[in-house]
């Protein structure tokens, strides 16, 4: 007899950004991180053990994927059989509600959401913490999906060191993050390619450390005391030294198309006029601009006008993994 389970998970903006792995096979990374989860985009899993199966069976978004790229689920599956000590494959079938690989997280969402959902069907019952490390274990952002509201990955230096925990859920503060979706395909250089280019090559990596310790030092304050200017300040200037990164590496590359940046001179422009917003973006195009609720009339309605209704998305602070 198999038994199905499915979770849901959504995904996280980093406003604190880690941009580059200590450890590629446990998925450490070389800083720690913190992040908003986000309410509008999320992931559906279903897993079932089936000792009739052959393999494993993946499908994403009604598309069965092949050995190769299926290989990462593949082995966060693994994991949770060692685990639970049972050898049987698994069906699995996984909807993304959002635009898969181009900087919005999907891979933060779909791993959490595989995580939670596998290691129930497998009769496991892991803590939030274990949950969050298995989820890493697929991609690095997921261990931030497993909770809601604002997180934070702690680093570590090995796999029981390294996972996140809340920082504040749920987050009662009126703010909220609007998502340009300026170019929804996938993106040319992927965020485990950039980040180990950038690791690697960029001869600003060392004062990237600095910068995130400093950014975390300061942010976490703010966001306990609601001061919405200081994390505004904190997350746009991380994520433009986040890409400074990408531009300085060798070979260089960028994550910016003209969109992106005309999108950030309107937020500075709005933000001269006295509409308080900041913006932040991750491994591609797609803007976020975090922003409090009273200011949303006026963010969404320049956007939107700009560049249409259907690529301006509201998101709030958002729940972490559940079962359904």
């Amino acid at each position: 007899m198999t038994t199905a389970v499915t979770a849901r998970a959504h995904t996280n903006i980093a406003l604190v950004k880690y941009w580059g792995k200590a450890d590629a096979t446990l998925m450490l990374p070389q800083t720690s991180s913190l992040s908003l989860t986000l309410d509008q985009f999320y992931t559906d899993t279903t897993v079932a053990f089936d000792p009739t199966l052959t393999a494993d069976q993946v499908t994403v978004n009604q598309v069965r994927l092949d050995e190769h790229a299926s290989r990462k689920v593949r082995h966060v599956l693994d994991l949770v059989r060692a685990q639970a000590n049972r050898a049987d494959f698994a069906r699995v079938s996984s909807t993304n509600h959002v635009p898969m690989a181009a900087g919005l997280a999907s891979s933060a969402s779909a791993f959490a959401a595989l995580a939670g959902a596998a290691s129930r069907a497998a009769g496991l019952d892991l803590s939030s913490r274990d949950l969050s490390r298995l989820a890493r274990r697929g991609s690095g952002s997921a261990t931030r999906s497993i909770f809601g509201g604002f997180v934070e990955w702690h680093a570590g230096h090995d796999d029981a060191s390294s996972y996140a925990e809340p920082l504040i859920d749920p987050v009662t503060w009126p703010i909220a993050m609007v998502a340009l979706v300026l170019d929804p395909h996938r993106k040319k250089v992927s965020s485990r390619q950039g980040m180990q280019t950038s690791v690697v090559t960029s001869p600003y990596y060392p004062a990237w450390k600095q910068v995130v310790a400093h950014d975390l030092a300061v942010i976490k304050p703010a966001i306990l005391d609601q001061d919405f200017t200081t994390v505004g300040e904190i997350l746009e200037t991380n994520a433009m030294r986040m890409h400074a990164l990408t531009l300085s590496a060798n070979p260089a590359y960028s994550y910016f198309n003209g969109a992106t940046l005309q999108a950030m001179q309107t937020v500075r422009d709005l933000r001269a006029t006295g509409v308080a917003c900041y913006y932040t973006l991750d491994a591609g195009p797609n803007l976020k601009i975090f922003c409090q609720v009273a200011d949303l009339p006026a963010i969404t309605a320049r956007f939107r006008q700009d560049l249409g209704a259907e690529q301006v998305i509201v998101a709030h602070p958002g729940p972490g993994l559940s079962w359904r």
